[in-house]
């Protein structure tokens, strides 16, 4: 398809990790090219979020959801967008568009994570435990699941071995995690276990040093 032909360049750059490199060729594309529109609202609106460019982000991502791409394609840009709404604070519109994706069947263990962090969000506990329940149940091995739930209950100081069960295994199925290392450090921390909670908090830091959860989760265990 000549659309593919013209774009693959971009393509080529944005699947390398190159965000910035992308964006720019997306951007630079003459107006006469034989492009759907579409298509490249796809692509730039990818690597707008890609690079945390949210506002921007939202502009092309809602052209696909609207302009009638391919379903899977439309899926995925429902689920960026609802990720995005989250991250902002826009709770409401995350949740339309997590449950407009659970409609369809798409990724139904991701959904509920994600589900789980906008109840989280929104102070709703029972109703984000709930959540990250029906991901693991789906999923058992999926991390962002097992580290939400394990994170959840250490905040709410319930059940902490078993918040520290659920944590360890995301931090096994992703040892190089800054969240996951976060998060099992938090809970040895809940735990006063406090060598250990240094331990995984430090080495989260070293990965994210400039992430406030993190930092504020190293000053409370200096306190304690």
């Amino acid at each position: 398809m000549a659309d593919n032909n013209i774009l693959n360049e971009g393509i080529s750059m944005y699947h390398k990790g190159d965000f910035n490199g992308a964006l720019a060729f997306f951007l630079s594309l003459p107006e006469d090219s034989e492009i759907n529109n579409i298509e490249l609202a796809y692509y730039i609106g990818l690597c707008y979020a890609k690079l945390e460019h949210y506002d921007d982000a939202l502009l092309y991502l809602e052209q696909v959801v609207t302009g009638g791409l391919e379903l899977e394609r439309v899926l995925q840009c429902r689920y960026v967008l609802a990720v995005i709404y989250a991250n902002s604070g826009r709770k409401k519109l995350a949740e339309f568009e997590l449950n407009k994706l659970l409609e369809s069947g798409y990724k139904p263990a991701s959904v509920y994570t994600s589900l789980a962090y906008v109840a989280w969000k929104q102070d709703d506990v029972e109703r984000s435990l709930e959540f990250y329940k029906k991901a693991i149940e789906l999923e058992p091995d999926n991390p962002t699941a097992l580290n939400g739930m394990g994170y959840v209950l250490a905040c709410e100081n319930r059940d902490l071995t078993k918040a520290l069960s659920f944590c360890k295994r995301a931090l096994d199925k992703r040892p190089d995690s800054a969240a996951c290392m976060d998060s099992v450090g938090w809970v040895y921390l809940k735990l006063g276990l406090m060598n250990d909670a240094f331990k995984y908090l430090n080495q989260a830091q070293e990965k994210l040093p400039n992430n406030e959860e993190i930092a504020e989760h190293l000053r409370i265990a200096q306190e304690n």
